[in-house]
């Protein structure tokens, strides 16, 4: 697969729609979505299902989601005829914590290696093109990120990291999500910002701070977005 990073190919200047289009008229190239069904993927989904209907969702199946955030993934499964892949840990959720405890309590780092991190990088390797949800305006630890990253899989293979929406503001979030009708989780009318595993998540701790609510303020970042080599 050609370098699509190293294209020399100026991103900044395309659409949404014109980013997906581009991207997915790399020959052979194999790609898909990671969701977590909050509105920034389903903005990106929604685009990407149009262009290549039957492009995999992958969705990390902690089996610690909110009861709502199942109820709207199965319902926008069937609404959109999604291909859905379920990534989880080959250990269920009771054998997790019989061999470890609760660890989203005690040592949350690891309960989120064990549970996504590498159940991701296993669902990864298939692919060439990764898109995303991310956006810089979410937290510090994402503010230099790039429309178009590569990132490397502990086997040495190189993708290309896509995250279309790394310029955009909240409200353009929910002007876009206006605009074409998305439905959106409902824990967002709850006042959740950012929505992860519901121990650990809760309301944001400070109203300028969208992921402050996560992992109670001890840790803005689960370990899957720590990996990206930025340009």
């Amino acid at each position: 697969m050609a370098d699509i990073q190293n294209s020399g190919v100026d991103y900044t200047g395309f659409s949404l729609e014109e980013l997906v289009r581009h991207l997915l008229r790399e020959p052979g190239a194999k790609a898909c979505l990671t969701c977590s069904f909050q509105l920034e993927d389903m903005i990106v989904l929604d685009v990407l299902r149009k262009v290549q209907p039957g492009i995999p969702v992958l969705f990390l199946e902690t089996g610690y989601h909110f009861a709502e955030t199942y109820a709207y993934r199965d319902r926008m499964v069937a609404e959109w005829g999604l291909n859905l892949v379920n990534l989880s840990s080959p250990r269920t959720v009771a054998r997790h914590e019989a061999a470890f405890g609760k660890l989203y309590q005690t040592a949350p780092d690891k309960c989120c290696q064990l549970r996504k991190v590498q159940p991701l990088l296993q669902g990864l390797k298939d692919f060439d093109i990764w898109f995303t949800g991310l956006r810089r305006e979410q937290s510090p630890t994402r503010a230099n990120l790039q429309l178009v990253e590569t990132h490397t899989l502990p086997s040495g293979k190189k993708i290309a990291k896509v995250n279309p929406l790394a310029f955009w503001t909240w409200k353009e979030l929910w002007r876009r999500q206006d605009e074409q009708h998305i439905p959106t989780l409902p824990l967002y009318d709850q006042g959740y910002p950012s929505i992860g595993c519901e121990p650990c998540t809760s309301l944001p701790l400070s109203a300028e701070d969208q992921r402050s609510g996560r992992w109670a303020g001890r840790k803005l970042e689960c370990g899957i977005h720590t990996f990206a080599e930025g340009k």
